[in-house]
């Protein structure tokens, strides 16, 4: 019985967090996934969804106090596409429902999970464990998706009219987005990635091809790029100064954006952005 009333208890929790939306005035508004949210990156976003992930050290947050601007802060770990644009994860709205007239600068960083990118990263570094989990894995995952599977045109279409709905609820806002940081080096593997040079060479293309729709995308949508793909590859996971980590060396949050990684993004924005404090 007291199980059964703690794990309502969760689920209301969840509920309340989920269905509050922020009531300030929007004027910076952080969409996207957990490569926005800042998964893993030290103390969590006051009152914001615990399930989100969502760090004071993000890109997002690290960028509003780099320019002074006062942030709506919408990213949520393991958010797709559609959860930006409808919402449905962790009984949250729309992301983007808190967009106005008011907002004048909008960053985002989705579609990883679309294409299964970071999941089959990490469990393709978890077979290769003898844990626990790496052992279920390896008994009962079927492997990763194909390319087929990825469905890269339907993350376009997702994309592109994600960006269209931002132009039309913010207006008078800039529209940034930012690619996924590189991962993975130009050739072969290294032990902190806990994959095989196959494995890393089936991830590789997953990772190009997803900062290429990105790029389409953002082009499209009339949108200024960020493009960490390009501008992190000399920073890769098995780098000496890497913005992602990798399986070995990470902590709660695999293949994700190191500090200087989330630090590195925030200053390429800011970059584009020009000027001063805005």
């Amino acid at each position: 019985m007291l199980l059964l009333i703690a794990a309502v208890a969760a689920v209301a929790g969840v509920w309340f967090q989920g269905r509050q939306t922020p009531r300030v005035t929007p004027t910076y508004v952080a969409l996207g996934s957990s490569y926005a949210a800042g998964a893993g990156l030290g103390p969590l976003e006051p009152h914001s969804p615990l399930l989100c992930a969502r760090s004071i050290n993000g890109y997002p947050e690290q960028l509003a106090r780099m320019r002074g601007l006062a942030i709506v802060d919408m990213s949520c770990g393991g958010a797709v596409t559609q959860n930006v644009l409808h919402g449905g994860q962790f009984f949250q709205g729309a992301q983007l429902r808190v967009l106005t007239p008011a907002t004048r600068l909008v960053t985002i960083t989705v579609g990883g999970n679309d294409v299964g990118y970071v999941g089959d990263l990490s469990m393709l570094a978890a077979r290769h464990t003898n844990t626990l989990f790496g052992r279920l894995v390896r008994l009962l995952w079927k492997g990763p998706k194909s390319s087929a599977d990825r469905h890269y045109g339907d993350l376009h279409s997702a994309l592109v009219q994600t960006l269209r709905l931002i132009h039309a609820r913010a207006p008078n806002a800039t529209v940034v987005v930012a690619t996924y940081p590189t991962v993975l080096p130009p050739a072969g593997s290294c032990a902190r990635l806990g994959l095989s040079d196959a494995d890393a060479a089936t991830m590789r293309q997953v990772g190009n091809q997803l900062a290429e729709v990105t790029r389409s995308a953002a082009a499209e949508g009339h949108a200024i790029l960020v493009d960490m793909n390009v501008l992190g590859a000399q920073h890769d996971a098995c780098s000496s100064a890497p913005w992602t980590a990798g399986w070995t060396n990470a902590t709660l949050a695999p293949f994700h954006p190191t500090m200087l990684g989330a630090k590195a993004t925030a200053q390429a924005i800011s970059t584009a952005l020009g000027g001063g404090k805005r």
